[in-house]
């Protein structure tokens, strides 16, 4: 996708992309945790970083709207909720978020609420705006993203209901549908 980015210069596959990355780099992090490697920042920067792949998704979502009212209003929405999470992280006592080297963890109330305000309007924006070009377009790749944040939103609603044992495979699969999406 980042390629594709560099060739076109188009702007959603500049954030798309960035919301891969991301999540790359949260697996990365998810692997240290493996390795019983493990710090509060780092749960820390965990915790934000899976929030934020589902915003940048969003963001390259509405970029394609081609409205800058909206995409302006909707970034700043963006930028305000991650300076809340931000800041619910950084006060908030997150401890040992690893149950058998798995992300498994309770999380502070403010944590999770800061968390759900990024992505549930992320999850319904990629949605709507995947089922409109499917419906405007019929291109059928849109069904895979709808398709990938319904699962990756699983994988969320399973870490916090405290059921971790799908939790990393529903993230790998719905990251897949995603990719193959927005492709």
């Amino acid at each position: 996708m980042s390629n594709k980015y560099f060739r076109t210069r188009q702007q959603p596959l500049l954030l798309w992309g960035t919301g891969i990355w991301i999540f790359a780099i949260s697996v990365a992090i998810e692997v240290l945790f493996a390795f019983s490697v493990y710090s509060q920042a780092m749960a820390k920067l965990y915790l934000l970083l899976v929030a934020l792949i589902v915003e940048f998704l969003a963001f390259g979502s509405v970029s394609m709207l081609k409205s800058r009212k909206i995409s302006l209003a909707y970034y700043s929405y963006g930028a305000a909720t991650t300076i809340l999470l931000a800041y619910a992280l950084i006060t908030s006592r997150i401890g040992n978020i690893l149950v058998n080297y798995i992300v498994y963890g309770v999380l502070p109330l403010p944590v999770v609420i800061a968390s759900s305000i990024i992505t549930f309007p992320a999850a319904i924006i990629i949605i709507a705006l995947a089922l409109k070009t499917y419906f405007k377009q019929k291109k059928p790749k849109m069904i895979s993203i709808v398709l990938g944040v319904i699962v990756v939103s699983i994988a969320g609603t399973l870490y916090i209901v405290q059921v971790p044992a799908f939790l990393y495979y529903s993230e790998f699969i719905g990251i897949l549908l995603l990719w193959y999406g927005f492709i």
